[in-house]
């Protein structure tokens, strides 16, 4: 990966919440707690495991950096929801957490040495693992599930009340 496609995955990067935000916006509970017809994640419960998928991601990243070789286990997204709760608490706490992370997680790309680039652990989900797929992974992330989040409210927007 060149300087050029890092600081274009940065850039998504940084742009990751206002995404998620600008998905969000003007959804009311009812919405939020609508269940999709496939039976997916609701919009709420999709904002709280950004949440939680960033502030893990955020620590992800610092362990490969600061350590040699660290060892990233993945985690069972649909646990989290069930014991952490998210159909049941608001999304304020999330989107604060989602901005913590982003924050200060792209202060730290910003800083990298060609050295930490290229840093490496071992993922229990993947082949290969290291800063740069760190990066190439997240940087789409907050992307991905505000689109879910925009389908789910579209959809609770069409049906009657």
């Amino acid at each position: 990966m060149d300087q050029q496609q890092r600081q274009q995955l940065i850039q998504q990067y940084r742009e990751g919440y206002d995404v998620v935000v600008a998905a969000l916006s003007g959804a009311t509970d009812a919405e939020l707690d609508a269940r999709p017809a496939d039976g997916g994640w609701t919009a709420r419960e999709t904002t709280h495991h950004i949440a939680d998928s960033e502030l893990t991601s955020s620590i992800r990243l610092r362990r490969l950096i600061a350590e040699d070789e660290p060892a990233i286990l993945g985690y069972d997204g649909n646990l989290f929801a069930r014991r952490l709760s998210y159909g049941r608490r608001p999304v304020a706490s999330a989107l604060d957490a989602i901005r913590a992370a982003r924050t200060g997680t792209a202060e730290i790309l910003d800083l990298l040495t060609e050295e930490d680039w290229a840093r490496t652990g071992t993922h229990d989900e993947l082949p290969a693992y290291g800063v740069e797929i760190w990066l190439e992974v997240y940087a789409q992330h907050c992307h991905e599930h505000a689109a879910q989040i925009a389908a789910a409210l579209t959809e609770a927007r069409a049906v009657p009340a």
